[in-house]
């Protein structure tokens, strides 16, 4: 049995080592870490986070497409040039057969396979005078594209954004956490030496001498789970802003109860009005509509304005020459084309109104939940309050009974057990009430 009293000491002084040594790196700031406000994370993440880099560049490609539709309103302007060399040989009644794609020679005579050059620079002027909106139509869904494609980022922005809070509050109740759990230990140290005190004068015995050990060797483990707790924490904090490497100082204090005063019927009005992924949905909505006209104006035919001037001839200097007409195009059969891009069209548009209904319902029990759990958070709150203070004067009577000799180690225990447990359902409750504020202002479509 003393053998076995001798192991625990030794486990407890060698835990004890441990603590002194290890957590002043992981449960302490660094010391060339500065102190960074919650607002000041955000912007970190904001200006870094790869997922927002990437909704920037959709954003940027959607915009150069609105380019792309809007460049048919515009005259489009080419220029070619090329250089050949054929023969223009006639048989007995004056019907020639050209070699090569080339103008022939007004004179049927000449030697048999003469060859001859040709020469040619031709600019080329196009302009769309009328289309029945077509153009229009794919400007109208580009820009709507593209609107979506904002909204989306927003999305991001605010996905970054409360990604950022809920690791933020996680680490302010990890080393919350850290502290209930060093208190602990500071708790059964003292324990452990009024039970030695005690049994050395004879008013107790090694057995709570033996208890006392024990309790504080495993509070010495419940302070190293803690303290790597915070440190999981704090790297969580760093790749949630999109700087993994960053040193993570010291936080605000934000682990407090101030009462977030809304409605849950305001809140869901203020979802549906705000929430950026509804808004990208409608924009999409809104272009495949466009889309669907556009494939519709195929049907009509488009007039458009031509103008050509050229240089051209078998040798220097060449010859000038110019034509301007217009021209009007319809399409009589595309093999089913058109038929299949407006059905494509059509079926897109109602892809995109079931999603856009079915993430309002989502959106709606979205809010639900996140209002029932910011409700259910602020009752615990309030009850850890009053369950602390309890536990506090418990742990008061316990060991006041302990020093006078009529309580025992195992009352003394379970008090301090009891107010541990008090204490991290405290922190718990006012990170979880900060989290479930975070989520419901993000439900709700809030920026910040």
């Amino acid at each position: 049995m003393d053998r076995i009293r001798c192991r625990v000491y030794s486990l407890g002084l060698w835990m004890s080592l441990l603590i002194v040594s290890a957590p002043v790196s992981a449960g302490e700031p660094s010391a060339a870490a500065g102190r960074l406000a919650l607002h000041e994370a955000v912007e970190i993440a904001l200006s870094h986070h790869p997922s927002l880099l990437a909704a920037r560049g959709a954003l940027q490609a959607q915009q150069a497409l609105v380019d792309v539709a809007r460049s048919n309103f515009f005259p489009q302007l080419s220029l070619g040039s090329s250089y050949q060399r054929a023969t223009a040989n006639v048989n007995s009644s004056g019907n020639s057969a050209a070699l090569g794609n080339t103008s022939l020679r007004g004179s049927s005579s000449g030697s048999l396979n003469e060859s001859f050059n040709n020469y040619s620079a031709t600019l080329t002027l196009q302009q769309r005078i009328f289309d029945f909106g077509k153009v229009g139509a794919d400007v109208e869904a580009a820009r709507e594209n593209m609107q979506g494609s904002s909204w989306s980022e927003e999305a991001s922005r605010q996905t970054v954004t409360v990604n950022v809070k809920v690791a933020y509050f996680g680490l302010l109740q990890a080393r919350r956490l850290v502290q209930v759990q060093d208190e602990t230990v500071q708790q059964f140290e003292q324990h452990l030496k009024q039970a030695e005190g005690f049994f050395q004068a004879g008013t107790r015995t090694r057995y709570d001498v033996t208890t006392a050990e024990v309790n504080l060797t495993n509070a010495q483990l419940n302070l190293i789970n803690a303290q790597n707790a915070e440190t999981v924490a704090r790297v969580t904090l760093a790749n949630t802003m999109g700087v993994p490497e960053r040193p993570i100082g010291e936080l605000e204090d934000l682990l407090s109860f101030q009462k977030f005063e809304i409605s849950e019927d305001q809140a869901i009005q203020e979802a549906l009005a705000n929430r950026p992924e509804l808004l990208s949905l409608s924009a999409q909505r809104q272009a495949a509509e466009a889309s669907v006209r556009s494939a519709q104006r195929n049907y009509f035919p488009v007039l458009s304005g031509v103008a050509d001037y050229s240089y051209g001839g078998e040798d220097f200097p060449l010859v000038r020459n110019w034509d301007a007409g217009v021209s009007l195009t319809f399409s009589i059969f595309s093999g089913y084309l058109m038929q299949s891009q407006i059905a494509q069209a059509r079926a897109n548009q109602v892809v995109i109104g079931a999603n856009e209904e079915a993430f309002r319902q989502n959106i709606i029990l979205e809010v639900h939940q996140a209002f029932s759990n910011l409700t259910e958070a602020e009752k615990r709150v309030q009850t850890s309050e009053i369950v602390v203070r309890q536990a506090e004067e418990n742990l008061d009577l316990a060991n006041g009974r302990f020093q006078a000799g009529v309580g025992t180690t195992v009352e003394q225990t379970d008090a301090q057990v009891l107010l541990t447990n008090a204490k991290t359902s405290q922190v718990q409750a006012l990170y979880d009430y900060r989290v479930a504020e975070a989520q419901l202002q993000k439900a709700m479509g809030r920026k910040e």
